[in-house]
């Protein structure tokens, strides 16, 4: 196959999977890694798509998430490392905010190891993955039910601010490369603030694909928390922006 034949179906695969891993293309074309790493470079290079550490993914909109089923299928192994790092840091009885996200619905069924934590979430799938535990208080904020399962509006933005808890999980959708917290839901924004707000500490749990991607509305900094978990080193100007807002950077290897 003549790569550019190569490079137009790799495009046609990476803007309908969302994110493809340099080992799945290897397979499916039936050539090298460093064949398909050679393509990515190239097209990366002609802004057709976005290079990851280990794969490709589509330019995405600012204004427009990805679908939430294409979120839940990506960097599946990716998110279960860094859950399985971050759980680590809870102690068994806290009390956490987790919010909406697909990386937090891993953290929460990471969770499922631990005794007497109190939970309260606007995740619908977070909610449901954590009240199998009969030992766990969960409690779910009202709002309006996105398809996704999180909960978002005014009210529910209202509700976090009645409690004080020890740690806040969040999830975010990007991280600009002046260290803004990024996300596409205004309301959903608001909500996380709350959250946010609400906590002695906040981890915030990032895979890499996260790093330099792009959305709207701004949620806040890299200053607003204690913890980043990730699952592969950022590049040097995010570490030392990690660095110099004192925060601790784990990667989950």
């Amino acid at each position: 196959m003549h790569y550019q034949q190569r490079h137009q179906q790799i495009l046609e695969k990476v803007q309908s999977e969302g994110y493809l891993s340099i080992d799945e293309l290897s397979a499916f074309f039936v050539v090298t890694p460093q064949t398909i790493r050679r393509d990515i470079n190239q097209m990366a290079e002609q802004g057709l798509l976005k290079r990851y550490h280990g794969g490709a993914a589509a330019i995405e909109s600012s204004v427009q998430n990805i679908a939430y089923q294409d979120r839940s299928n990506q960097l599946l192994d990716e998110k279960e490392r860094i859950a399985r790092t971050l759980v680590k840091y809870i102690p068994d009885f806290a009390s956490l905010f987790i919010n909406i996200g697909t990386t937090t619905e891993a953290i929460a069924q990471a969770l499922l190891q631990h005794k007497g934590l109190k939970i309260i979430t606007n995740n619908i799938n977070v909610a449901k993955i954590l009240s199998e535990k009969s030992d766990f208080e969960v409690l779910i904020a009202s709002g309006r039910v996105r398809p996704d399962g999180g909960v978002i509006g005014q009210a529910t933005a209202d509700f976090f601010k009645q409690f004080k808890v020890d740690f806040a999980i969040i999830g975010i959708s990007g991280i600009d490369s002046d260290g803004t917290l990024l996300d596409f839901d205004f309301q959903e924004v608001c909500v996380s603030q709350a959250i946010i707000q609400g906590a002695r500490q906040v981890f915030l749990a990032a895979d890499h694909s996260k790093f330099g991607r792009h959305a709207m509305m701004r949620l806040g900094s890299l200053d607003d928390i204690e913890m980043l978990f990730t699952d592969n080193e950022p590049d040097k100007n995010m570490v030392d922006q990690i660095d110099q807002c004192g925060i601790k950077l784990v990667v989950a290897n």
